[in-house]
Formats: C-alpha cells, structure tokens, sequence
C-alpha cells in the first residue's frame, strides 16, 4: 500500500506539472524585458503597462468581466429554478429525460453549440454583438449550474419542507427560508463555475460576437494569429490571475459556510 502511495503521488505530481509547466512559463515570460519567449532578458511590468495602456485592450476586458458577471448572475438564477423544479418532477422517467436534455449542451462541442446559436440569432434577427454573447454564455452555463445544484437538493430531507408546510409557511416561505439556504453552497459552486466558463470560452463566442465587441478569449486568438507578442503572455496571466481569485473566493466562502453550519 505504501508504494502504491508513492506512485499514486509521482503519478499525480507528474499530471499536475504537465498540466500547469506551459502556463506557468507563459506568465514567466510575460515579465521579459524582451520580446520572445525564446531569451529572457530581464524582469519588467512593461507588456503590463502596455495592456493597461491601451485603451481598447481596456475595453475589451470590461466587456468580458461585464458579460461572465451578467451571464453567470442570468445563469444561475434560472438553473437553480430549473433544478428545484426538475426535482420536484414526480414522474421518474420525464425527469430523467429533462436531465439527459439538460446534459446535451455539455457534452455537445462547443463548435457545434456556436454554430447553432449564429444561426438562431440570425433567424430571429438578434444582431451580434453584445446581447448576443451574453444569452450564448447565459445559456450553455446554464446546465453546470443545474449540475452545482441537484447534488444539494437531493441531500435535503423531504421532511423539512413537510415541517415548514405543518407549521403554516407558504410555498414562498419555503423556498426563501428553506429551500434556497439549504442549497446555498451549491449555488454559490454554480455562479463560480458559471462565470469561470464565461470567462474562458472561445469557440462559442466566437460564432456570436460582432463587429465591434470583443472578449479577451477572441482577442487574444486574434492576436496570437498576428504573431506572438508578450502581450499576449500579460493579458493571459491578468486572466490567471482572475481565475485564481475566483477560485479562493468561493473557497473561502464555502469553508466560511462549513464552519458557520458546524458551529450552529
């Protein structure tokens, strides 16, 4: 057992240096006073400065912040009504399927999932741009959230809604005050993954954004097709960077919650 710790440990120290080694020599690099990731030179802020300099760089990062926010706040809300309304489906089979339609969009590629959004706007004569991107990345976050969310309401007790309804709380009462505390952390676990995703698609918004609008997952492709450039390596670890506070964010919150639920 001890030497099969010991592989289990190199075995999963070797899948995490190859996971994250390119990412981390990517921000390296981005901190070269040169212009290649071929020779350092010497340590510099200036590809940060140049980022922040730019003012249509700027735009095009509050353009994403301001789409992963809205779509996973759109996202979320719906998901968590759909996953109370999924479990309270009494028919085994309707809800089965209602979660196998919820699953399409997971498992789809997400280049076939851009191409039918295009196509749907296109139809119903939505112009590309920013409504489009956000009601894409609300939609296909969607179904994560659901996923985030099911696990808690199926831990939850039937009873307690049985004790809430017994003791005169209303249907309103009981999602408020029940419902939705109970299943906090699993939506706290959906609006991160929801805005995670946004933040990092590609391929769908690609298909649906416009003349004039941009995320930095477009821009960054675009300017990487033009050649590499540091730059590129500064906006990627500003994206990093993001990420990584999003992730201690819902951390924090959800031990903050584990500590608070066990002290109560």
């Amino acid at each position: 057992m001890e030497k099969l710790s010991k592989k289990a440990k190199l075995y999963l120290a070797f899948v995490f240096v190859v996971l994250y080694a390119p990412i981390l020599f990517l921000v390296f690099y981005s901190f070269n006073s040169g212009d290649s990731m071929t020779n350092f030179k010497s340590f510099t802020f200036s590809h940060y400065s140049n980022v922040f300099n730019d003012s249509r760089l700027m735009v095009i990062l509050i353009n994403t912040i301001v789409v992963a926010l809205l779509s996973a706040l759109i996202s979320t809300i719906i998901g968590t009504l759909g996953s109370i309304g999924i479990v309270a489906i009494r028919n085994r089979k309707l809800r089965n399927m209602v979660l196998s339609l919820n699953n399409i969009l997971i498992v789809s590629p997400d280049v076939i999932i851009g191409a039918s959004f295009l196509i749907l706007f296109t139809m119903v004569g939505i112009k590309l741009g920013f409504a489009s991107v956000l009601l894409s990345h609300a939609a296909f976050s969607i179904p994560i959230v659901v996923l985030m969310v099911l696990p808690k309401l199926q831990e939850m007790s039937s009873s307690l809604i049985d004790a809430a309804l017994d003791l005169g709380a209303s249907r309103r009462d009981v999602l408020t005050r029940v419902i939705l505390p109970f299943i906090k952390p699993g939506i706290f676990a959906g609006f991160f993954m929801a805005l995670t995703y946004s933040l990092d698609d590609f391929a769908v918004t690609f298909f649906v954004t416009g003349n004039g609008f941009s995320t930095l997952s477009v821009e960054i492709y675009s300017m990487a097709r033009a050649g590499v450039s540091l730059t590129v390596n500064a906006i990627s670890g500003l994206v990093l960077f993001v990420t990584l506070i999003l992730v201690l964010g819902y951390y924090f919150i959800i031990n903050h919650q584990t500590r608070t639920g066990a002290h109560k």
